[in-house]
């Protein structure tokens, strides 16, 4: 088993070269936030991953092993929660106010220009459906947000609130209010093409 004990983060510094010529691994989230585990490379070698506590590894960082060899990392498509805005009956900001009530949540939640991505959980979605959003699922891979806390925090704690907070909502009574004057929701039967 090859050990690996370093990480460098997006592979910085490395020449472009060594990046494509190093065997690759696909791990999926829930592996990739763990410091320790074991996976198999691209080229069929095990190995074991002892990175320090904390450490998120993220899709095109490099591992690299104590004999000096290189593992770039892919992330691996996963069941997702794709989170895209009404056309008809919202807007791009309806994003933002869901961004924000999945942050009350400490949802783990990956951000793009046009859509949000996070772990299946069908309480939120059928929340978000409530917000005017249209929730579909997919396999994508997924880099959630590493968290403001992140790189001013110790490594373990940002690791410690990050992870197991999967669907469940500490208790927090939210009314997810969405201001409209209707009580439209996004689904089966709901009246118009997504």
């Amino acid at each position: 088993m090859l050990t690996i004990n370093k990480l460098i983060p997006g592979g910085r510094g490395l020449a472009g070269v060594l990046l494509k010529r190093a065997p690759t691994v696909e791990l999926d989230w829930d592996t990739r936030q763990k410091s320790r585990f074991d996976a198999t490379d691209s080229g069929g070698r095990a190995l074991g991953v002892f990175l320090p506590r904390g450490t998120a590894v993220r899709g095109g960082d490099v591992l690299v092993a104590e004999d000096g060899s290189l593992v770039r990392v892919l992330a691996a498509p996963q069941p997702v929660l794709r989170v895209t805005h009404c056309t008809h009956h919202g807007s791009p900001f309806d994003l933002l106010r869901a961004a924000y009530h999945l942050g009350n949540r400490h949802v783990q939640l990956e951000l793009k220009p046009d859509h949000l991505q996070l772990e299946p959980d069908h309480v939120l979605a059928d929340m978000l459906g409530q917000m005017h959003l249209i929730v579909s699922e997919t396999n994508a891979p997924f880099e959630p947000e590493s968290g403001a806390y992140a790189a001013a925090a110790p490594a373990a704690s940002a690791h410690d609130h990050g992870h197991g907070h999967h669907g469940h909502d500490h208790a927090h009574d939210h009314k997810h209010e969405h201001g409209h004057g209707h009580g439209h929701v996004h689904g089966p039967g709901c009246g118009h093409e997504h």
